[in-house]
């Protein structure tokens, strides 16, 4: 008797590639279209880009419940002392993975809501998990694994599950680019090869540096604490706990907000009076940080030339001493690096040493501008509004974001570029919903200084509203005649209907004389 039929083998073949698969890659869809054949739910085929990633997954479901009868089959066949080849006890392990994972998977996901590392719960989880571990490898061909092996596995799969609710926290789109950025921090978490991560990478990821790149405002520490938080973290069957608590493993240091000694002080600590104002021991974040944690430095491409040496020689030797001692330490934790600059023309200039960017440049994540990710997606600008109105107007958010969309529609329209990427579009929605508009910068909006010309600009390229328009020219006119009265009668509007349009911002920039040749 064999231990798969050629159908049960090709289902099992495509489950066991997908239990491996990054599921924000195109390859997860292949291999679930393949799981399920005709069966498959195209409607449902990018779960993966849906915010929270899905709650409920169709076909994901259905893989499951196929899984799940072929796994109860062929471990009945295995007690029966069925014929099985390597090949095939390792697809009858990757089946029982698929199926732990998504039996337990609501159980993980409610001791990462709880924010507890330990307790009653993750006790209850593990011992549920690894009696059900144990019924389908308490089999005569297969050797039971060791209790320190199945709390490997149970920390894997935590890791999986915090990884998952982290990118979809942290990242948030439907865009292509979106997208490619949520499959680049699961290879930055998990590498491109889960099973050698499982196997033996789980326990030296803190070896390789990450490096985020890409334009201010685009998300750099978001990227930077969805792979900071979802670290690696050892469960002990023993004490029946994890060995450190996830939510508070990260560390951020912005090095372009302060000088070069208070920089050293707060990455390396210091000892009293190693400087003037240290009047006592300090430990930095370095010291502080837990083996399984993080340390962020954002604006790495401000820092300087001498501390980039003592970096250095962390990322080399990991070991760094206080200020104002030569007691050697030991970080022990991992290192995320930011930058906005060009790191390479900061070489070629001499301001940024070769070493250390060779040491930083292990795994780099660049992080795309919100003019790329809505010229591939633009209904994910209504997306974004929405997650920023929540942040910013909680129950008001639905609200709030609507006239948020309106106001740009109308006012900013599609083709505006957002200079300042979602940091801009973060104080838009504050704006509008303090002021009912949001007025971009010169520098960010791009329009000619002259008012006149910057309208027939707009004009031009049709991003004007009719409302915009009126007010606008409205504000024009009232800036020629000085009157209200006038401006009215040269417009053939009421006079109330004129005041209520002008611009206070454009006509005292017309006042200063940004009218070009219009008032003369």
């Amino acid at each position: 008797m064999a231990l798969f039929h050629a159908q049960e083998r090709r289902l099992a073949a495509a489950v066991s590639a997908l239990a491996y698969a990054n599921p924000f890659l195109p390859e997860r869809i292949a291999q679930e279209r393949a799981a399920l054949g005709a069966e498959f739910d195209e409607r449902h085929a990018s779960w993966n880009v849906e915010p929270g990633g899905a709650d409920f997954q169709p076909n994901v479901a259905r893989i499951c419940e196929r899984t799940s009868r072929l796994l109860e089959a062929a471990r009945g066949r295995l007690l029966e002392r069925a014929e099985a080849s390597p090949a095939e006890l390792a697809l009858y392990e990757d089946l029982l993975l698929f199926v732990l994972y998504h039996r337990h998977r609501l159980g993980f996901d409610d001791t990462i809501a709880g924010g507890a590392p330990q307790g009653r719960g993750i006790t209850a989880l593990h011992e549920a998990f690894a009696a059900d571990a144990e019924r389908f490898l308490a089999i005569p061909l297969l050797a039971l694994p060791a209790r320190e092996e199945l709390a490997h596995l149970f920390a894997c799969f935590f890791q999986l599950r915090r990884a998952f609710q982290n990118i979809h926290r942290f990242i948030i789109g439907a865009s292509a680019p979106a997208v490619r950025l949520r499959a680049a921090v699961w290879q930055s978490i998990f590498t491109h090869d889960m099973r050698r991560y499982r196997r033996s990478l789980y326990g030296r990821m803190a070896d390789y540096t990450t490096l985020v790149t890409g334009p201010s405002g685009t998300g750099k520490e978001l990227v930077a604490r969805a792979v900071g938080l979802s670290r690696y973290i050892p469960f002990d069957p023993r004490r029946r706990a994890f060995a450190e608590d996830f939510a508070g493993s990260f560390h951020a240091l912005n090095l372009s907000a302060l000088s070069p000694t208070l920089i050293e002080s707060e990455l390396f600590g210091h000892r009293r009076g190693a400087f003037t104002g240290a009047a006592g021991d300090h430990a930095g974040w370095l010291e502080v940080c837990p083996p399984m944690g993080t340390v962020f430095l954002d604006e790495i491409g401000e820092l300087d030339a001498a501390i980039q040496v003592k970096l250095l020689r962390v990322s080399e030797t990991r070991a760094f001493s206080r200020l104002g001692e030569t007691e050697a330490r030991r970080f022990q934790g991992k290192i995320i690096a930011a930058t906005n600059r060009d790191l390479s023309a900061e070489m070629r200039r001499g301001r940024f040493r070769e070493d250390f960017y060779y040491r930083l440049c292990s795994d780099i994540i660049v992080t795309p501008s919100l003019k790329e990710r809505l010229s591939s997606e633009p209904g994910e600008l209504g997306m974004l509004v929405l997650h920023l109105a929540g942040r910013i107007a909680g129950e008001e958010a639905p609200a709030v974001a609507r006239e948020v969309e309106a106001w740009i529609g109308a006012h900013l329209g599609p083709g505006y570029e957002w200079p300042g990427n979602v940091r801009e579009l973060e104080q838009c929605v504050r704006n509008v919903l303090i002021r009912r508009e949001y007025r971009p910068s010169r520098a960010a909006s791009r329009e000619p200084d002259d008012p006149v010309e910057a309208l027939v600009a707009a004009l031009r390229a049709g991003e004007l509203s009719a409302e915009e328009l009126l007010r606008r020219y409205a504000t024009l006119v009232y800036a020629r005649t000085g009157s209200y009265e006038q401006a009215a009668r040269d417009l053939k509007l009421d006079r109330r209907t004129v005041r209520s349009k002008v611009d206070r911002q454009l006509l005292e920039r017309l006042r200063r004389g940004g009218g070009g040749g219009w008032n003369k």
